[in-house]
């Protein structure tokens, strides 16, 4: 079996007018549910498909040439785009060995806009605060797209158990260390 790599797929929103709040979703565990989509009909080997989309929005505040952003950062699971292919992942085991691949992909989006509501929220923002936000945007979504690549190619889609152990422990490690992050620093959001 051949596992899909998601495509993160980042949408910069852009400037948003009126007052917005830090929004993070809560981390939490994919289903079978979670995967509605369509299984396309080029899928070849792979068995599963997970989607996530990225988004940032901001509101600007300007005072005495301090600008001062308030971020939302959106976490989406398509469930529309996300497949899963029942007929190969038919048995209780195979369906939990899928899922767990599958929310290695998952987690990686979800460190994903941890990562971003840190590093933007950290930033002290000057009159080019678009290009200083989408740079730090920009180069958070490359860094995770590529740990997206590298944990499909490590893992050969879930095929090479011990680098998928390897990649689980990480990710779990690195989910538990944005999550002490996030409740020593952002209390209240």
């Amino acid at each position: 079996m051949k596992y899909r790599y998601v495509r993160l797929i980042i949408a910069l929103v852009g400037l948003m007018l009126g007052s917005s709040v830090v929004n993070a979703q809560s981390y939490r565990q994919l289903t079978a549910d979670d995967f509605t989509g369509d299984i396309p009909p080029n899928s070849g080997f792979y068995v599963a498909h997970t989607s996530c989309n990225v988004f940032m929005n901001y509101n600007v505040r300007n005072s005495r040439s301090n600008y001062y952003l308030t971020f939302d950062i959106q976490l989406k699971l398509n469930r529309d785009r996300s497949w899963l292919n029942r007929k190969v992942a038919n048995t209780p085991e195979a369906m939990a060995q899928v899922l767990r691949h599958e929310q290695g992909h998952y987690q990686i989006a979800y460190l994903m806009q941890q990562e971003m509501i840190r590093e933007l929220n950290a930033y002290r923002y000057t009159g080019d605060y678009q290009r200083q936000a989408n740079a730090i945007f920009k180069r958070i979504d490359d860094k995770y797209r590529q740990m997206n690549e590298d944990y499909d190619e490590d893992t050969q889609h879930m095929q090479n158990r011990k680098q998928q152990a390897a990649w689980v422990h990480f990710l779990d490690r690195e989910l538990t260390r944005f999550s002490s992050l996030a409740s020593n620093n952002y209390d209240g959001y």
